[in-house]
């Protein structure tokens, strides 16, 4: 007999979100994934300002729909005191609360996370922020780009001709990822010990984490890595070169056994293992530029065929340089199946890649990206409005 798949993990769990932009909708979205129901707020006449960042899926904006599937959508004027008052009917049965307001908005509004703990004590709040609730920077805005130049990451990107954005949203996916995880570890907290604790996270803080290792780096050593483009800035050989037929293929030596591999059976020059130039990491690195130099010269006595199979014949990770063309039709994602279609406003579908945590005997939610304000009536029904008090509600803008 055929098993039937779990209950989503996060069934039964009621989020409410006042969100924009990336990093709050990645974090809640992670959460419908899972299971839960994700109400999120947006402004009447409009909605959530991603919807506008471009028009390039069917007319829809590529970040809204990556980030907003299987959630519901409510417009709510919380300027007003109708809209918030609807908004505190929906906290009155949500188990987790997710904002990303402007600074200072959430606590002018009365939604700060002591003031939310006095009325609602089994709610979990989670605010997303710039800089943080407090200290010198707590009243300034952060988007992504602004915090990858703050956190010294742009100073890593890009070659000697001059620094460059990582390409995707770096801070807000960081920022929206310990969000998640926070969420995750509030509720599991919650159960155990029936407490709800607040959780804030701040995307400086969260891209400050993942800079940790170049920041080691440059406090004990004296000095930052140096921007090398595809070359990695601590560890030699790895990068992309160039092969005969001009197709790039990146390349890593992550220890000596792998350094002895490719000095034998790719370069097949075996006195390299040994030469003191290049017998360790630190002095590869110290040499790279002549290093470079022999690696470049076998690369271009081969197509990048033969490159690969030599790389794999040594044991030595190895990939192609792809674009995004490229990567979209990856025989990994076809061959583990890891597209499925997601339908948007309009009802056009269009393909989605799974969450990457596979959880066993489970499916994820993938259910559609709504329309700004879709389900606004039906929600205010639920919470016992007649059709003639959510008729008078539009007509004052109140959603």
């Amino acid at each position: 007999m055929t098993e039937l798949p779990a209950a989503p993990p996060l069934s039964g769990i009621t989020v409410v979100s006042v969100e924009q932009a990336v990093a709050a909708p990645f974090a809640t979205r992670q959460l419908a994934d899972l299971g839960a129901r994700v109400i999120k707020v947006e402004r009447p006449g409009g909605g959530d300002f991603a919807r506008r960042y471009d028009t390039t899926v069917h007319g829809e904006s590529s970040y809204f729909v990556w980030l907003n599937r299987s959630k519901e959508s409510v417009t709510l004027d919380l300027k007003t005191d109708a809209g918030r008052a609807i908004l505190e009917q929906l906290l009155a049965d949500a188990d987790v609360f997710v904002q990303n307001l402007a600074p200072g908005a959430a606590a002018r509004m009365g939604l700060g996370a002591e003031a939310l703990a006095e009325r609602f004590p089994s709610l979990i709040p989670c605010s997303i922020s710039g800089y943080g609730s407090t200290g010198p920077w707590a009243d300034r805005k952060a988007y992504d780009l602004l915090v990858q130049c703050q956190t010294g990451l742009v100073s890593l990107t890009g070659n000697e001709h001059g620094s460059a954005r990582v390409g995707v949203s770096i801070a807000d996916i960081a920022a929206g990822m310990y969000a998640y995880s926070g969420i995750l570890t509030a509720l599991f907290t919650r159960a155990t010990t029936g407490v709800a604790r607040a959780v804030e996270v701040s995307l400086f803080e969260a891209l400050a984490e993942w800079m940790s290792q170049p920041a080691y780096y440059t406090r004990y050593g004296g000095t930052q890595p140096p921007r090398l483009g595809t070359q990695h800035a601590t560890i030699a050989p790895y990068g992309a070169y160039t092969a005969a037929d001009g197709r790039a293929v990146l390349f890593s030596v992550q220890n000596e056994r792998e350094w002895a591999a490719l000095c034998e059976r790719f370069l097949g020059r075996p006195g390299l293992v040994t030469d003191p130039r290049f017998a360790t990491g630190s002095a590869r690195v110290a040499h790279r530029e002549q290093l470079n130099a022999i690696v470049a010269g076998r690369f271009g006595e081969l197509d990048s065929d033969e490159v690969t199979k030599l790389l794999d014949a040594a044991g030595i990770a190895n990939a192609g340089v792809n674009d995004l063309t490229d990567f979209l039709a990856h025989p990994v994602l076809s061959g583990r199946d890891r597209w499925r279609d997601v339908r948007i406003p309009g009802g056009a579908a269009v393909s989605a890649l799974l969450p990457p945590a596979d959880l066993a005997g489970t499916t994820a939610r993938m259910d559609a990206v709504p329309a700004a304000g879709q389900h606004t009536d039906t929600i205010l029904a639920d919470l016992g409005y007649g059709p003639a008090d959510i008729e008078s509600l539009k007509a004052e803008g109140v959603i």
